[in-house]
């Protein structure tokens, strides 16, 4: 089994039980960082929110069976007060516990189940080949997101497009991708842009990144860019797992040169993963 498999059979064998994202990374044989990307590549949720939604919709089912003692459901949910639960209840299903067990039903509640794990790979990934990469400067358009919701990026890169060219300092031919400052709860930010010399002549609303010199594993996705997911799901599940290597805490970025057509999506780009040397 892959990380992002074992994470997935830990959680549904100890719902009942404490749950760290720690715990659930040892289980995985990987780091902390490492679980948090390659279950969110996966699955396209994170880690712990996946965990929270779970007892939830157990909760929730309880309920809606008639049970007599929220706060014994919250206890059992892993919830130390019926406020922290009812906040979090509510959040997750938009009414209240006792709403929910009065209505005595669970049809229409946005319940999560236990995943099942597509465990399809990318049909051509391929082998990497490892580059020590220069300090880069890269400027353009950032926003952040979570794993669960990305469908922005493609807006993104439409808004960045008309600056092409006409960017103060621009190193022509390549543009970038780059994804950077995740944390545990499957936020990132994404910024999109090219390289610059400098920042000194930059607009005020373009984002500034700094990406110090790092090594890399280098891969090359030959398929339409709507695809990149299963490549990235495939590299953080099973190459880097099989490879020996460990992932550095760092950006990962998207690189890609002339020979990618915007327009069509087509035409083939790089995704670069930093690597402890």
């Amino acid at each position: 089994m892959n990380p992002s498999q074992k994470a997935l059979w830990y959680i549904e064998s100890h719902l009942d039980g404490a749950l760290s994202l720690d715990d659930i990374a040892a289980i995985g044989g990987v780091s902390r960082y490492h679980m948090v990307r390659a279950f969110a590549a996966a699955t396209g949720l994170s880690v712990m929110r996946y965990v929270r939604a779970r007892r939830l919709s157990r909760a929730a089912k309880a309920l809606s069976e008639g049970a007599p003692d929220i706060l014994a459901v919250a206890l059992d949910a892993g919830y130390g007060s019926h406020e922290a639960f009812t906040r979090a209840f509510r959040e997750q299903f938009g009414l209240t516990p006792d709403a929910a067990r009065d209505r005595g039903r669970i049809a229409q509640l946005p319940l999560v189940e236990a995943l099942r794990m597509d465990t399809t790979l990318a049909g051509e990934l391929g082998s990497p080949r490892f580059e020590t990469h220069r300090p880069l400067l890269v400027a353009g358009l950032s926003e952040r997101y979570h794993c669960e919701r990305t469908a922005g990026i493609p807006g993104q890169w439409q808004r960045l497009q008309p600056h092409f060219g006409a960017i103060p300092g621009e190193v022509p031919g390549v543009a970038y991708g780059v994804c950077c400052n995740a944390d545990d709860a499957g936020n990132f930010d994404y910024l999109c842009g090219v390289e610059v010399a400098d920042f000194s002549e930059l607009p005020a609303d373009f984002a500034r990144l700094r990406i110090a010199g790092a090594r890399y594993a280098v891969f090359t996705h030959r398929d339409h860019v709507s695809t990149i997911q299963r490549t990235v799901a495939t590299i953080w599940n099973h190459w880097l797992p099989g490879s020996g290597r460990r992932a550095a805490d760092g950006p990962t970025f998207e690189r890609y040169d002339a020979a990618f057509d915007p327009r069509t999506g087509h035409g083939g780009f790089e995704i670069w993963i930093p690597i402890e040397a």
